[in-house]
């Protein structure tokens, strides 16, 4: 699966559009650090995700040992977005285990200032032709049922929710629902 590139209508704080060159990539080793640090951004952008802004506690060594394992794999995938050759986004598919091995869990996260521009729905549709290409014929999510945004796109893509899990996650004391989601993919 080769690079998928997109001019994006962007709008900048002062209202301009322009048309910024989007590429959708398999991450490699060298993109450790940076998708560290992504991630860490993300975390910190919103509430969505299952950390926050402490990021996930991976050093660049062993995020790098994970995407490299990930080269040759075709259980497990990760895209990044690149704008101007800086990640925006990123989506991973893994493959579960043993007898679910036909189904794969999603995840799926923007930078805050590329929300509601198409490079979720990028992502989404690279992502999604690799599982088609490897023979995944279930794909997984969760989502907080309060994220309509995610729940749009996830939808529009055929995705289906299968049922709210009440208080899954825990933020500040407060709790929130989690709805699972589904697209079938034979």
């Amino acid at each position: 699966t080769g690079v998928q590139t997109c001019a994006l209508p962007i709008y900048s704080k002062k209202g301009m559009v322009t048309n910024m060159s989007i590429e959708i990539v398999h991450a490699s080793p060298a993109d450790a650090a940076e998708l560290l640090a992504h991630l860490k951004l993300v975390g910190g952008e919103s509430d969505n995700l299952t950390f926050g802004a402490e990021g996930l506690p991976f050093t660049v060594e062993m995020e790098a040992a994970y995407l490299a394992k990930m080269e040759n794999s075709r259980d497990s995938f990760m895209l990044v977005a690149k704008a101007d050759g800086h990640i925006i986004g990123n989506a991973s598919l893994s493959r579960l285990p043993r007898r679910m091995s036909h189904r794969g869990d999603l995840a799926i996260a923007v930078s805050k200032a590329y929300w509601g521009h198409g490079v979720g729905t990028l992502l989404m549709e690279s992502l999604l032709k690799i599982a088609r290409e490897n023979s995944f014929e279930a794909i997984d999510l969760q989502v907080r049922s309060d994220n309509k945004r995610a729940i749009r796109l996830y939808e529009k893509m055929g995705f289906e929710k299968l049922f709210d899990y009440p208080d899954y996650f825990k933020i500040d004391g407060k709790t929130f629902d989690v709805s699972f989601m589904c697209l079938r993919l034979v």
